[in-house]
C-alpha cells in the first residue's frame, strides 16, 4: 500500500545492513524523511562485497530464505521485487558431508527427503514426518504470530507463554530432534540450522526448529549477481522513495537533548557534521549502540553493562577464494561436518581456546551464477565457526594464514587439488568483526539466541528509557538471519507508526 501522507518527523538509521535497509525503506515509504548512515564505503553491513581479480565475493549472508520479507518492502509502494532483481532457487538446499564419507542432500521435496531417510531407517523416516508436523506448529506460533511483533512488556511474553510451554520451547533444538530420529547423522542434519543464526543446537530453544519448515515452505534462494546485488537493489528502492544514504560517514556520537515535545537526537558524524533527528533507529551492533554511540547517556551505559553479562554468539573465520578452474560437481551450499559434533560445539560456545578441528560451511555461488567469476573459474567462500574473542583471545593476525591453509586442505575432499588452483584469497577473522563491524567480542550474530535471551528477554526494539531510540538487526527481536533482521525492521517501524498515530 502506497504511503498516503508525509510526516513532519525526521529519522536517522545507523547502519545499512539488511535490518537498517528494511527499516529505512519502511520509514521512507510511510512519508518519514530518513537519512541512512553507513561507516563503510559500501552499503550492506555484514553483507559487504569484495572484488578481487575479476572475482566477486559476498562477505555476508548467502542463504536467502522467506522471500516475502523482501517482496513486502516493494509492496509498500506498489512496486515488485522481480522488476528489480531475480531470485534463483537453490537445489539441493544443502549438501551434507561427514568425515566418514557419508552424504545427504537436504532438499525441499518431501518425498525425496523421506526416501533418503527411509534408506537409512524406516522408523526415522516416520519420525522425520512427525518432526516436520511439530516444526510446522512451531512455525505458525513462533514465526507467523510472533516474528514481526515487538515484546515491550513482560505481559507480552506471558501472553504467549502457554503456547511456548506446550511446544516445549524449554527444550533445545538437538534434544527435540532426538525425540523423533535416532540416527546420529540425521540428528546433525536436522539440527545444524541454528548455527546459521549463531545458536548452539544443544542450547538454542526448539523454537528454532521452525527454520526447517520455513525452508521447506518457501525454499532457499540466491540473488542474481550475489547478495550484494540485493543490497544495492534495496538501496535503489530507498533512494527512489526519496531517502538519503551517506556512505563513509560513521556516527561518532548521539546526544539526547530535551525539548518541549520530547527528545531530539543530535548525531555527530565522523566528519564533524551535526544533525538533529526526532528518532534514531540503530542497526549498529547493539552493545556499540549503547556503549559508544550513546556514551553520554546514563541509561545507555546501564544497558551496555547488562549486555556485557549476556551470552554472545560465536564468531567466524571466513576464507574467500577464487580458482582458475571450474568446480561444478559441488553443491551451492555444503556443510562439511568434522569428526566431532557436540564436543566441537562445546569448545566453540563454551571453551577458552581455538579447537584443533572444525566443521565447515562451503558456499560456491558460481554453481548457480557464473557471472561472479571470470570465465572457466569458480568463486567460493568457506566459513568455520570459532569462539568469540571474549572466550578465546586468539592472535588471529599470526595464525589466520595457516588456519586458512588447513581449511583448504580439508576442502580437497570435495574440491580436488584445490590448493593448486587458488589464484586469489582473502580472509576475515573475529578481529574483523570487532574492528570493522564494531561487533562486541567479535561476535558474528550478536546476543546468542537462547530462550532466556529471546523475545522480551532480548534487547528491546524500542528503548523504554531513551525516548526516540529504536533497535533493529540481529541483537533485538526476533534475532539473526535475513528473515529475522527484516522482521525486526517491520516490528520496529510498525511500532513507530502506531505511536505517531496516537
Amino acid at each position: 500500500m502506497a504511503a498516503s501522507r508525509k510526516s513532519n518527523k525526521k529519522a536517522a538509521v545507523i547502519g545499512s545492513g539488511f535490518g537498517g535497509l528494511g527499516a529505512a525503506i519502511r520509514l521512507q515509504s510511510a512519508g518519514i524523511e530518513t537519512v541512512l548512515y553507513e561507516a563503510r564505503d559500501l552499503p550492506g553491513g555484514r553483507a559487504y562485497v569484495y572484488h578481487d581479480d575479476g572475482f566477486t565475493f559476498d562477505a555476508g549472508p548467502t542463504v536467502i530464505t522467506a522471500p516475502h520479507v523482501l517482496t513486502d518492502l516493494f509492496d509498500l509502494t506498489d512496486r515488485k521485487l522481480e522488476d528489480y532483481i531475480k531470485l534463483m532457487e537453490v537445489q539441493p538446499m544443502y549438501r551434507l558431508i561427514w568425515s566418514d564419507g557419508d552424504r545427504f542432500d537436504y532438499v525441499r521435496d518431501e518425498a525425496t527427503m523421506v526416501q533418503q531417510i527411509a534408506e537409512r531407517s524406516q522408523s526415522d523416516a516416520e519420525g522425520y514426518q512427525k518432526f516436520f508436523e511439530y516444526a510446522k506448529k512451531v512455525f505458525h506460533k513462533g514465526y507467523t504470530e510472533l516474528a514481526d511483533r515487538p515484546f515491550l512488556k513482560f505481559s507480552d511474553m506471558m501472553a504467549v507463554s502457554p503456547a511456548l510451554i506446550k511446544l516445549r520451547a524449554d527444550r533445545s533444538v538437538y534434544k527435540t530432534i532426538s525425540k523423533y530420529v535416532k540416527d546420529d547423522h540425521l540428528r546433525q542434519a536436522l539440527s545444524f540450522h541454528s548455527l546459521l543464526v549463531g545458536g548452539n543446537p544443544f542450547q538454542t530453544s526448539s523454537i528454532y526448529t521452525l527454520i526447517h519448515y520455513l525452508e521447506r515452505e518457501w525454499g532457499v534462494f540466491f540473488p542474481e549477481g550475489g547478495t550484494h546485488a540485493l543490497v544495492r537493489t534495496l538501496v535503489k528502492l530507498f533512494e527512489e522513495l526519496g531517502g538519503e544514504i551517506r556512505l563513509s560517514t560513521p556516527v561518532k556520537s548521539v546526544d539526547v537533548l530535551k525539548n518541549g515535545k520530547g527528545n531530539v537526537h543530535r548525531i555527530t558524524d565522523g566528519n564533524g557534521a551535526q544533525q538533529d533527528y526526532d528518532m534514531v533507529i540503530s542497526n549498529a551492533d547493539v552493545h556499540h549502540t549503547y556503549k559508544k554511540l550513546y556514551s553520554n547517556s546514563k541509561v545507555a551505559q546501564k544497558r551496555a553493562k547488562k549486555l556485557e553479562k549476556m551470552d554472545w554468539s560465536m564468531s567466524l573465520f571466513v576464507l574467500y577464494f577464487g580458482t582458475d578452474i571450474e568446480y561444478n560437481d559441488v553443491a551451492h551450499h555444503t556443510i562439511l561436518f568434522g569428526p566431532r559434533y557436540k564436543e566441537l560445539l562445546d569448545e566453540i560456545f563454551k571453551g577458552s581456546k581455538l579447537p584443533d578441528d572444525f566443521s565447515l560451511y562451503l558456499h560456491v555461488p558460481t554453481v548457480t551464477d557464473k557471472s561472479l567469476a571470470p570465465e572457466g573459474c569458480s568463486a567460493a567462500y568457506v566459513l568455520a565457526p570459532v569462539p568469540h574473542l571474549g572466550r578465546a583471545d586468539v592472535d588471529w593476525d599470526s595464525i589466520a594464514e595457516e588456519y586458512g591453509d588447513r581449511i583448504i586442505e580439508a576442502l580437497e575432499v570435495e574440491m580436488p587439488e584445490l590448493s593448486k588452483h587458488i589464484v586469489t584469497r582473502r580472509h576475515i577473522t573475529p578481529k574483523t568483526f570487532e574492528n570493522e563491524l564494531a561487533a562486541y567480542k567479535g561476535s558474528a550474530f550478536s546476543v546468542a539466541p537462547k530462550l532466556t535471551q529471546s523475545a522480551y528477554f532480548r534487547p528491546s526494539n524500542k528503548d523504554s528509557g531513551i525516548d526516540g531510540l529504536y533497535i533493529v538487526g540481529a541483537g533485538t527481536h526476533p534475532g539473526a538471519g535475513l528473515p529475522g533482521v527484516l522482521n525486526s525492521a517491520k516490528a520496529t517501524v510498525d511500532l513507530i507508526l502506531s505511536e505517531l498515530e496516537n
